[in-house]
This record gives structure tokens, C-alpha cells and sequence, in this order.
């Protein structure tokens, strides 16, 4: 099986999303990630998390910085069939204007 890591991508922040959704809207999102969750839990390594407050680092230290990225996951599968067939019916998708990105894990050279 092939590792892959799965970046969910906005225009509003995780964090905004989760501060302007109604007790309601939080409860049907999270019920919709459960339940994607459960339909694809052999894929699933790493259901992962939201992620927010971005920074970016160099030799000389690090700032903040504007990011896309919203939230990760780690999935496996045996083929690309397999993974997008996996993320079928992502709810991420179903929000306006976000995206997934995906990245296949390649070995490490000589280990």
C-alpha cells in the first residue's frame, strides 16, 4: 500500500470556520467527517486535524504567514483508483472554492 498525505485547502481559515458555524452547522460537519470516516477507515493512518496559526522558517528565524492549508490527513491505498475512491465524497469538497491536494510518501534513498 501506498502512503499519501492529504491537504485540505480554503479560503477561510479552519479556525474562521469553525468560529462562524452555528452549534448546528458544527454538529452536521463533524457527523459528516464520521461518517466519511467510518465508510473509508481502512484507507484512514491519520484522520489528522485542523491546523492553523501558519509559519514559515528560515535559518534567521520565522514569521507568520497567509496559508491555504486548513487541515491534513493520511491516507493509503493500493492504486490512484483506490485513493480517489477514498476521497469520494470528502465533505471538505463540500464547501465552495476548497480543494485537496494530495502527496504520494516516497522511500527515503538508502534506508
Amino acid at each position: 500500500m501506498k502512503k499519501y498525505l492529504v491537504i485540505y485547502q480554503s479560503s477561510v481559515s479552519a479556525m474562521e470556520q469553525m468560529a462562524k458555524a452555528t452549534p448546528e452547522q458544527a454538529k452536521a460537519g463533524m457527523a459528516a467527517w464520521m461518517t466519511w470516516g467510518e465508510k473509508n477507515k481502512a484507507a484512514i493512518v491519520d484522520m489528522g486535524s485542523p491546523v492553523g496559526n501558519p509559519q514559515s522558517f528560515k535559518s534567521g528565524g520565522g514569521s507568520s504567514i497567509k496559508s491555504a492549508i486548513g487541515g491534513y490527513s493520511i491516507l493509503q491505498a493500493a492504486s490512484q483508483d483506490g485513493l480517489k475512491k477514498a476521497l469520494a465524497n470528502q465533505p471538505h469538497l463540500m464547501m465552495a472554492g476548497n480543494t485537496i491536494e494530495v502527496h504520494e510518501f516516497l522511500p527515503i534513498p538508502g534506508m
